[in-house]
């Protein structure tokens, strides 16, 4: 399928966000091929998360908060990447009313397993699916810290946002906090 990214107005009321990211299907794909793959991601440099320790024994946890509106019900996948040590971690969340905003909280726990460079290179990506083809749905959830599996990576999610023109994808108030 094609989409269009865009900025739009629609934002949860009373939240304070001025903004959304829209992701809208202008063709649709109701067949994805295996190695197909829709995901909106952010990357966070190194160097800005140092103070997690991963690597060590003292590794914080990590809590991602989001709003989220989208006329198509069911479960979604986001993932924390670990880019230096090709580590994931990931959980699901449900999309249970058509059109509404929803607040989401996921905590992960911190990674003791692989330190993060020290540099201005991508270390730490934020990864949420909207549609994935087999290659990234034949695994498991990836629950704790593993080391990156294609199957894992989108295991979860049970929709797929380019099977129809009429689908839309909004999210604002992108949070990402050590702690719980």
């Amino acid at each position: 399928g094609t989409f269009t990214e865009s900025q739009d107005t629609s934002v949860p009321t009373g939240a304070g966000f001025a903004k959304s990211l829209k992701m809208d299907c202008t063709t649709a794909n109701a067949s994805l091929a295996v190695a197909d793959v829709l995901q909106v991601f952010h990357t966070i440099e190194a160097q800005d998360v140092q103070h997690l320790k991963y690597g060590t024994s003292s590794a914080e946890s990590l809590t991602l908060s989001f709003w989220v509106k989208t006329n198509k019900t069911g479960t979604y996948q986001v993932n924390l990447r670990d880019k230096d040590n090709t580590r994931i971690i990931g959980k699901t969340y449900a999309v249970s009313s058509a059109d509404t905003w929803e607040k989401k909280i996921l905590t992960f726990d911190g990674d003791t397993t692989g330190a993060f460079d020290n540099d201005s290179g991508n270390s730490l990506e934020c990864e949420w699916f909207l549609g994935a083809g087999s290659n990234f749905t034949s695994g498991a959830v990836p629950t704790s810290w593993e080391a990156e599996s294609s199957g894992d990576r989108a295991a979860g999610l049970t929709v797929n946002l380019g099977d129809s023109t009429s689908n839309e994808w909004y999210i604002t108030g992108v949070q990402l906090e050590a702690g719980t």
